[in-house]
């Protein structure tokens, strides 16, 4: 519970799934720990994403982010059979596979997949049909990825929040940040609102509003908002199991017959307005790919922005010049899947213990030059 004064070990800045698995990783290393979210806590992108644990563009991820996503993934059925026990919320994990088209980059695709110790191998319109018989006929020579799995990325934000608190944890929603107090070069202390936290650790994970957040008190990391919009179609549960993925676009089967279809990816600043242009081409590539879809309609349209780094690397160090200040932020389309093992290295690098990661490559990003 908060102390009159609102001090604590740790405070995160920022209530995504980045944040919120930040504090429960140092709950569970014995610190006070506050968590401040401009809004309710996990309605960014960690929301408005797909939930697919497993990067949306394979092959093109460095080693620094393969790092972090490689542990994550081993991490997250447990991590989700560990939230349903103790909060009684399912985040519905579920390792459904995904059939990549190959668009001439199939063989690629099952080389680096594999280097990675998955696995992967080509499927034609026979085995297609036994792995998902409503795809549409002749999709064409495809690549199976077997170890592909999902979540629910709203029920695993809400388990989240729920261990949080029953954790001891405090959460203060909508409280905005409004400024950073920085003593000798130290930050120790957060103005939001009418209210003052205090706190040995303040740590900003706040997605795509995270250099806007850092630069007026020094360098920030680069981070910049991209917009992707997604529609969700309540179908038939049976239809398909697999995530397929065809392009720039997927479909994720959820288990209560909704298939999620995204995504675009748009530099229009913090933009959050969904398009109809956006609308059309989500629906016309979820139809292309599962034609049963034709005649459905469309419950939901949205939109969210994605913190996007230089290289897809996200940035989770300490301030080069602030003590006490640090960010984890930066994981562009790949924040979900590499939550826990961020929440983890960030966790280590806070209290000083020793990585699990070298973590050099996550502190390269910040520049003065904003």
């Amino acid at each position: 519970m908060a102390h009159p004064t609102n001090t604590y070990d740790c405070l995160l800045i920022g209530g995504g799934v980045i944040g919120l698995m930040t504090a429960r990783e140092l709950l569970s290393r014995g610190q006070s720990v506050a968590v401040i979210d401009r809004s309710a806590v996990g309605l960014e992108s960690s929301w408005a994403g797909g939930g697919i644990l497993f990067p949306v563009d394979p092959g093109q991820l460095s080693q620094a982010g393969m790092a972090l996503v490689t542990w994550s993934r081993n991490a997250y059925q447990a991590l989700a059979q560990e939230l349903f026990d103790e909060t009684g919320t399912d985040s519905e994990w579920a390792q459904s596979g995904c059939i990549v088209k190959d668009r001439g980059q199939g063989d690629a695709i099952i080389e680096w997949v594999q280097s990675h110790g998955l696995q992967a191998s080509r499927i034609g319109d026979k085995e297609l049909r036994t792995l998902a018989p409503a795809l549409r006929n002749k999709f064409g020579d495809s690549v199976w990825l077997p170890d592909v799995a999902q979540i629910r990325n709203p029920r695993l934000l809400q388990a989240l929040k729920q261990s949080i608190v029953q954790r001891g944890g405090a959460i203060f929603e909508r409280a905005p940040l409004k400024s950073i107090q920085i003593e000798q070069g130290r930050a120790v202390s957060v103005q939001s609102n009418d209210q003052k936290f205090h706190a040995d650790k303040i740590i900003v994970s706040a997605g795509a509003w995270t250099t806007e957040l850092i630069k007026p008190y020094g360098p920030a990391p680069l981070i910049e908002p991209v917009r992707g919009q997604m529609i969700c179609f309540q179908a038939q549960a049976d239809w398909v199991k697999p995530i397929l993925m065809e392009g720039d676009y997927y479909l994720i089967p959820r288990n209560d017959g909704r298939i999620l279809a995204g995504s675009t990816v748009e530099r229009v600043g913090f933009d959050k307005s969904t398009t109809q242009q956006a609308f059309d081409a989500l629906r016309h590539a979820a139809v292309h790919m599962l034609p049963q879809l034709e005649h459905v309609s469309v419950e939901i349209h949205w939109a969210g922005l994605r913190p996007s780094s230089p290289d897809g690397v996200p940035t989770i160090a300490e301030h080069p010049e602030i003590e006490g200040l640090y960010v984890n932020a930066g994981h562009y389309r790949n924040g979900l899947v590499m939550a826990p093992a961020s929440a983890r290295l960030m966790a280590e690098l806070a209290l000083g213990q020793t990585p699990t990661f070298d973590p050099a490559p996550y502190a390269a990003h910040f520049t003065s030059t904003l």
